[in-house]
């Protein structure tokens, strides 16, 4: 199965476009962000390959900046997570990668977690700081409150949003950060 989605940016200027094929053997999500970060825009592509229980394999980020390219590959191996070949200890043992200028990964968790209504459960997330591109260990909570509504909660509590998700898991509304303009 195919899916796609595309966002729009309500705190900063910006857009994505996110795409989600299913198989057998697991999930791929690509996609491509449209962002100002400081008056300096960013065109973001990536690529995360899951395995069946929507645990993150492998994640490759190219981000054109305005007179800069970088190409990323994260790879989970095992309990280790590798930056282009180097190990980042920081952020062992996490099962998900969470792009920290989309919302693409939240359906990550919530496809892997399958929470039922009232249900909650802690995450560890690899987290991919926007515009550094650096990995750092994002402690996360999910709490499921309706069929389509999600509590968010990250950094002890301090941050925290009621995501509206559709039936594939995708957001579709990020309080005042995102929200879903077109999908299918």
């Amino acid at each position: 199965m195919t899916h796609a989605i595309v966002w729009r940016r309500i705190d900063l200027p910006g857009h994505e476009y996110c795409r989600l094929q299913e198989t057998e053997t697991g999930a791929r999500l690509t996609g491509v962000a449209v962002l100002s970060n400081n008056t300096t825009p960013h065109c973001v592509e990536y690529e995360i390959q899951c395995d069946k229980e929507w645990r993150t394999l492998r994640c490759r980020i190219a981000d054109n900046s305005t007179d800069t390219r970088m190409d990323l590959e994260y790879r989970h191996e095992g309990k280790s997570w590798l930056c282009n070949g180097i190990e980042v200890p920081i952020v062992a043992g996490c099962d998900d990668i969470d792009l920290g200028f989309s919302p693409s990964t939240n359906l990550l968790p919530i496809k892997r977690l399958q929470l039922k209504q009232g249900e909650s459960a802690k995450v560890r997330a690899a987290w991919v700081r926007f515009p550094e591109f650096t990995l750092e260990l994002l402690e996360q909570s999910y709490t499921r409150l309706a069929q389509y509504t999600y509590s968010y909660q990250s950094s002890d509590g301090k941050f925290q949003r009621n995501l509206e998700v559709d039936e594939n898991g995708f957001v579709v509304d990020y309080p005042g950060i995102w929200i879903a303009e077109s999908r299918t």
